[in-house]
C-alpha cells in the first residue's frame, strides 16, 4: 500500500477525550507553550527559555494534570511553525513519543484588511484553533511540513537544516 503524501489534513483519527494537545509559538529568546487538556477546563499557557527538557517536562506535568482529572491520555500532539528550531525538535520529540508536527508558516491563513496585533499569546491561540482543525482532518486549516529523518543530508554534507549534524543535535 503507498504512503499517503498529503500533508493537508491529518489521517490519524483525533480523540480528543485522550488527547493532549500542545503548540508553541518560538522565538530566540523564549518559547511560549500553550496547551488543551482533556477534562481540564482552563487552557494553560507557559512561557519557557528555549530548552527542550524543560518542554518535555512541561508536556509531563500537563499530561499528568489530564490524568488526575480522571482523563486517560494515550497520545500528545504537538505543533509550531516551521522555522530556526524546526526539524531537530520535532525529531527529538518524535523520539520521546510525542506526535511532533511542524506547521508551514505561509499556510496559515491571515486577515490583511487590516492591520493586526501581533503577540505571542495571540499566535499561539491561533496555532491551536488552525492545529485542531488540521487534526480534525478538516481542510484548509494549515499544512504541516515533511519532517526529514535524522540522515536525510544535503548533497553539500550538511543536515538537512544546513548546519552540520554536531551543531544541532541534542540529546
Amino acid at each position: 500500500m503507498s504512503k499517503v503524501d498529503d500533508l493537508s489534513r491529518s489521517i490519524t483519527v483525533l480523540d480528543q477525550a485522550r488527547t493532549v494537545l500542545v503548540v508553541v509559538e518560538m522565538s530566540q529568546n523564549n518559547w511560549l507553550v500553550a496547551g488543551m487538556l482533556p477534562g481540564v477546563q482552563r487552557h494553560p499557557l507557559k512561557k519557557l527559555d528555549p530548552d527542550p527538557n524543560a518542554l518535555l517536562g512541561l508536556i509531563a506535568r500537563w499530561r499528568s494534570e489530564a490524568e488526575a482529572a480522571g482523563m486517560p491520555i494515550d497520545r500528545v500532539a504537538l505543533a509550531f511553525e516551521a522555522g530556526r528550531d524546526g526539524f531537530w525538535l520535532a525529531r527529538w520529540l518524535q523520539t520521546r513519543g510525542i506526535d511532533a508536527h511542524v506547521i508551514h508558516s505561509t499556510s496559515v491563513a491571515v486577515n490583511r484588511e487590516h492591520r493586526r496585533a501581533k503577540t505571542d499569546r495571540l499566535d499561539t491561540a491561533m496555532l491551536m484553533r488552525v492545529f485542531l482543525g488540521w487534526l480534525r482532518g478538516e481542510r484548509g486549516h494549515c499544512r504541516m511540513v515533511a519532517i526529514p529523518s535524522w540522515r536525510k543530508r544535503m548533497p553539500s554534507g550538511r543536515a538537512a537544516s544546513g548546519r552540520t549534524w554536531s551543531a544541532r543535535k541534542r540529546g
